[in-house]
């Protein structure tokens, strides 16, 4: 492959209509040399026409597994369960470096295929810090998805099928109207509140109408103590935006929780960072992702006398406010693309590979490969 290619496959999760590539980030790497081609995907927020007019190539949608060897895949969300082995190099968030369900499984396909995978995840600048990530847009969306499972709670509802927002302006007017035309009076409480998630999240919560003191920003001066934190149970929505690298005490519990009884005001967990499968998850009261089309899952085990808590854990909260998750994303990714045709050497690449290998080479062990 002479010239620097990039193959766009079309997402396969349920209401994900995000793109790793925005047409203005395609146009900006065709402008310096690079080839792309597109799936067709009516599930996308962009459409077709709007990459073609840029120069991109459009090809039929779900054709990446007879696209050539050497053309690298990107894509944003994990690729269906499948047992066939994965030859490309894709470049996607694979949500099995940490042990995840059916990790192995995932990373023994590319071991099979002689694939290689570079986890968006996991792509960091030299100080570590993630150089694309959608926390700010996941946060801002969480928080929304919260104060409208709220607003259904108090009518003695159960939040029901989300729909993707053209904006945020759209988003906003939406939820402050499922809160009666304010969210004055909610309190609420974002853990990881100095983060580009937690940000989202204290931004969407001042934008519907909190007051300002009844918006808990912690982080972790707040946390250092260690949980469970009785704090949460005090407010409506409480808003989990933590990165979780190790193993840290549960923010909240199913004892604490059934210990306040009938004093407690929770009525939402929102976790942003959706370690549901992960081990070392600090919200353990729940055991299952949540889907735009049944948001919330209710928490059992509190007692029958008990106030209703749900949950709320989807894994791709961004794709509510899909065009401008996406242009921002691929915005921050840009760099890191233009260096891939030199990621023998280009530090972000290098890095993602080794670790690429060094969990592949426990994925082989797990897998008795």
């Amino acid at each position: 492959m002479s010239q620097p290619t990039f193959w766009l496959r079309c997402e396969k999760k349920e209401f994900e209509r995000r793109a790793a590539l925005t047409p203005t980030t395609a146009k900006k790497l065709i402008d310096v040399g690079f080839n792309i081609f597109v799936e067709r995907d009516e599930q996308r927020i962009f459409d077709d026409e709007e990459y073609e007019k840029v120069g991109c190539k459009l090809v039929e949608n779900n054709t990446w597994p007879s696209a050539p060897k050497d053309i690298p895949i990107i894509g944003l969300k994990e690729l269906p369960e499948s047992d066939e082995p994965l030859p490309h190099t894709h470049i996607q968030f694979a949500h099995c470096y940490k042990k995840q369900a059916g990790w192995s499984k995932v990373l023994a396909r590319f071991h099979r295929g002689g694939g290689t995978l570079y986890d968006l995840e996991f792509l960091t600048d030299a100080t570590g810090r993630r150089v694309a990530a959608f926390g700010y847009h996941a946060g801002y969306a969480g928080a929304a998805a919260g104060a409208l499972a709220l607003a259904a709670r108090k009518k003695g509802e159960t939040l029901g099928l989300l729909k993707p927002y053209i904006n945020e302006e759209a988003m906003v007017s939406a939820v402050r109207s499922a809160l009666g035309g304010s969210g004055k009076g909610v309190k609420a409480l974002v853990i990881g509140a100095l983060g580009r998630c937690g940000r989202g999240a204290v931004d969407l919560f001042r934008k519907i109408g909190l007051d300002e003191d009844d918006i808990y920003k912690w982080d972790l001066a707040e946390t250092a103590k260690g949980g469970p934190f009785s704090e949460i149970l005090e407010v409506d929505i409480f808003v989990n935006c933590i990165y979780l690298s190790s193993q840290i005490p549960s923010f909240i519990t199913r004892e604490t929780i059934s210990a306040a009884g009938n004093d407690r005001r929770l009525s939402v967990v929102v976790d942003v960072s959706c370690d549901t499968t992960n081990p070392f998850n600090p919200i353990p009261i729940y055991d299952i992702n949540t889907t735009f089309r049944e948001p919330t899952v209710a928490v059992d085990g509190l007692g029958s006398a008990a106030p209703p808590l749900s949950v709320i854990s989807i894994d791709h909260l961004p794709t509510l406010l899909p065009r401008e998750a996406s242009e921002q994303f691929s915005s921050d990714l840009l760099p890191s693309l233009l260096e891939f045709p030199g990621r023998e050497t280009a530090r972000v690449w290098t890095e993602a590979e080794t670790l690429f290998q060094g969990k592949l080479g426990e994925a082989v062990k797990a897998e008795g490969l």
